[in-house]
């Protein structure tokens, strides 16, 4: 016969607790108890593919009252940051460029990178590694080139001796296969673009034999991603097709991580959140590794939802989008005045906590209006702040534009708000530094707002200033001085007597803050003549600003008119012809403001001559500059030149053409 098992609780309660309570401890001490979130916690799941339908329904019930071919024939495409962690240490200034991001310590990928010895570009299907150092003996040493036409490499990351390329692969496949109609026809239904968002990772220990580590895809186009130390972060956005076939190779979103499985891995109904009352019908995909281990799997976390705009700090990622609210006003019967469909714009804010490479879901807010880009939003001091426009510039009723900063707490509840900024215009630029904003609006002239942040629930207009032009782009100088980079304007001479403003060249401008109430504009700078561009006003990757060389320099298309013309003109103005395309490059320092010290092109003689009233895409075209040590690189996908920084003179050279 069996003994009678002992009874613990019975004849040594105190041991026994004792001894758990030392246990319990113990496991304390060594697994300490994760941070949750009530928001992440309550967010439901779909569960099952009747639920989906069911959810994909109430998004077209809801929208195709207003807007019934809204989605027919969509397509996948690509669309136009608690506890704070360790951010990675920015390297030591002087030695060479780093890519322009917008939070220290947060990396953003580019097409270009260096290291302070080679240079890693992006150029068409390849990427290239070239020996930089010194200028004068440049070479190319190896290329990985990318044989799948259906493949596009986009940016790169540099860390160590690992590199990540990021591109996207975009396939035409059928939804289903043709069938017969009633009338003996065959009914062939539309392709569609299946996207594939894909980082490679390479040990490039050796730069001269790159070798692939690893490759993770993400089902859907591109939207953006960041690098914080080690930590690969990547978000995708997947469209769903309304009218394909519902079954579970095309309603389930997928991923594949090559450490793993060579295959296409679905990720399951339960595995699905999405927002309450904010239905669409795509998927956000958002994935979390670490480059430098490939024992650590992939975290791929999906959302029904989509994004458009990506900002993050060291320890948050936030993915913004646009909403529109319709709200129609009752038709009164027999009534001629007009109905208003205008609907109510709002931008909601998904929130995500980074970890190492792990990314969990944490909140979500909406405020009013829209944004513009990443530099619309900001998180400082626990708290994330976003700069939206409300309504319509050619409005003149209480549907004008109108815009607004918000402050957000860490569960995205508002907490703070400044509204009706500049009525009648919208937001061509901010930038949020520390305990202030600046905005940047436009219809007519160009008002740079200098904005109080410091009180998280009160945020106030310190001053204003109102010159012509606008900026696309500000960046910080320091703190008390930002630099525009934008379009300057003119204003003609309407019938009326009220004109119309029109963009000219594109304008430079040093702002000094320092007497926030009367902020002044020290210094500008405007090259060419309408049609002017630069891809910097547009991507702020392009600029290259040095505060401890006194250098700035930006690619740019420059275009002038032979004659000028008055400002005055009541006629359209005129476009500029093609003059220049390639690099500018400023002095700039607080005692001389911006000094123009030359240009520098990869065009021939020859170019320009064959050259026409205008310019196009060219592998001549300059699209990055950067520096290593004492030298200027200027990089096109045809070559590298390198010119001596004091002097512009030309150093060294290398061919990339293939």
């Amino acid at each position: 016969m069996d003994k009678p098992a002992k009874q613990p609780f019975k004849k040594r309660p105190v041991i026994f607790f004792t001894g758990l309570l030392i246990l319990l401890a113990a496991l304390t001490w060594c697994f300490p108890e994760q941070p949750t979130n009530v928001e992440a916690a309550s967010l439901p799941r779909v569960e099952s593919k009747e639920k989906l339908l069911e959810l994909l329904e109430q998004y077209q019930n809801r929208y195709e009252r207003y807007a019934p071919d809204m989605f027919v024939g969509g397509t996948d495409t690509a669309k136009t940051t608690a506890a704070q962690n360790e951010a990675s240490p920015v390297p030591a200034p002087g030695q060479y460029s780093q890519t322009n991001t917008q939070v220290a310590g947060v990396d953003e990928a580019d097409l270009v990178k260096t290291d302070g010895q080679y240079i890693y570009q992006v150029s068409g299907k390849r990427l290239l590694i070239v020996k930089a150092v010194p200028a004068s003996d440049m070479e190319l040493v190896s290329e990985i080139g990318v044989a799948d036409k259906a493949y596009t490499p986009l940016e790169i990351y540099v860390d160590n001796n690992y590199l990540v390329l990021i591109g996207q692969l975009n396939e035409y496949d059928p939804i289903f296969e043709p069938y017969p109609l009633e009338n003996g026809e065959l009914y062939c239904p539309p392709v569609y673009s299946m996207a594939v968002t894909r980082a490679q990772v390479y040990d490039i220990s050796d730069r001269s034999n790159p070798l692939k580590l690893r490759e993770v895809d993400l089902e859907g186009s591109y939207l953006s991603s960041r690098k914080i130390g080690s930590s690969l972060y990547l978000v995708s956005d997947r469209y769903l097709h309304l009218y394909g076939v519902k079954n579970e190779e095309t309603l389930l979103p997928h991923y594949r991580d090559s450490a793993g499985s060579q295959s296409m891995s679905s990720i399951g109904y339960d595995r699905i959140c999405y927002f309450p009352g904010s239905i669409y019908p795509g998927y956000i995909l958002v994935a979390g590794l670490n480059i430098t281990d490939n024992r650590q799997a992939v975290q791929v976390e999906s959302y029904l939802g989509n994004g458009e705009n990506i900002y993050a700090s060291a320890s948050r990622l936030y993915v913004a989008l646009s909403n529109y609210e319709y709200h129609p006003p009752a038709v009164v019967k027999d009534s001629a005045a007009p109905v208003d469909y205008s609907p109510e714009s709002q931008t909601i804010i998904h929130a995500f906590d980074l970890n190492n490479g792990r990314v969990s879901y944490a909140a979500q807010g909406t405020v009013p209006g829209t944004i513009i880009n990443q530099f619309s939003m900001d998180a400082y001091n626990g708290y994330f702040r976003i700069a939206t426009t409300t309504g319509e510039v050619r409005r003149s009723d209480q549907q004008t534009s109108r815009n607004n900063i918000y402050v957000l707490d860490q569960g995205l509840n508002l907490v703070g708000r400044l509204e009706g900024i500049a009525p009648g215009e919208k937001i061509y630029s901010t930038r949020f530094t520390g305990n202030r904003a600046y905005m940047v609006t436009f219809r007519k002239v160009d008002p740079f707002f200098v904005i109080d942040m410091s009180n998280p629930q009160a945020p106030t207009i310190l001053g204003k200033l109102k010159i012509p032009g606008y900026s696309d782009y500000l960046h910080p100088y320091d703190e008390n001085h930002v630099i525009g980079f934008g379009k300057d304007t003119i204003v003609t001479k309407g019938s009326d007597g009220d004109g119309q403003a029109f963009y000219q060249g594109m304008k430079l401008a040093l702002f000094d803050v320092s007497d926030v109430a009367n902020p002044v504009e020290m210094s500008r700078q405007v090259i060419g003549d309408r049609g002017t561009d630069s891809e910097l006003l547009t991507n702020h990757k392009a600029l290259l600003f040095s505060k401890e060389n006194n250098l700035l320099a930006f690619p740019v298309t420059v275009m002038e008119i032979d004659g000028k013309e008055s400002s005055s003109s009541s006629s359209w103005p005129a476009y500029g012809s093609f003059t220049f395309q390639g690099a500018y490059v400023y002095q700039i320092d607080l005692q001389n403001g911006l000094l123009y010290r030359g240009r520098i092109t990869h065009l021939s003689g020859d170019d320009y001559a064959k050259a026409g009233n205008y310019w196009y895409d060219n592998e001549k075209n300059i699209r990055r500059i950067i520096y290593i040590g004492d030298n200027l690189y200027t990089l096109s996908d045809g070559m590298i030149q390198a010119h001596n920084m004091a002097t512009l003179g030309l150093t060294g050279n290398v061919n990339l053409k293939e």
